[in-house]
């Protein structure tokens, strides 16, 4: 498994494969919450992420479907909305399926593992306690505040917005 960093033979039927994907974008919708047959919150949203600059200087965006399960999917429509920057690790899903005209139709999605606000609501809601504390939310079901005594004095980047 370690090829060529280590001393180790790479053992030729062992998976190494990875299907990881890390974003940082702003939502360009609104969660969407849902919940399965059997009572499983599943949340969509698009993200938008900017690519670097072209040649001639003009960036271009992607807008990219993100599938949120569980207490990941309930903390999104808790927490979040539309322009808010978060940062999302998950895995690349393709599904496919034939629609009602007989046409095969895919699509690609990313399925969120992890969310975590990068910045704070622009308008105070009376919600949740700690609604201004970063909040991160995992597949597993952890949801955590971060110290907001964290980052003190600095300028807040996205105070004019």
């Amino acid at each position: 498994m370690c090829g060529k960093r280590c001393s180790q033979p790479v053992d030729e039927e062992e998976d190494d494969m990875l299907n990881r994907v890390v974003l940082i974008g702003r939502l360009a919708t609104d969660p969407e919450l849902k919940y399965t047959t059997s009572g499983i919150a599943v949340t969509t949203f698009r993200l938008a992420v900017d690519r670097r600059p072209n040649a001639q200087g003009e960036k271009e965006t992607d807008f990219i479907t993100i599938v949120a399960w569980k207490q990941s999917a309930e903390f999104a429509a808790n927490y979040l909305t539309k322009g808010r920057l978060v940062a999302v690790d998950g895995r690349l899903q393709v599904r496919s399926w034939v629609a009602q005209d007989g046409t095969r139709r895919s699509t690609s999605e990313v399925v969120a593992q992890n969310l975590r606000s990068l910045d704070r609501p622009k308008e105070r809601v009376e919600a949740p306690a700690a609604a201004d504390a970063e909040k991160v939310a995992d597949d597993e079901g952890k949801v955590d505040a971060s110290d907001e005594t964290e980052g003190e004095g600095l300028d807040d980047p996205f105070a004019d917005e």
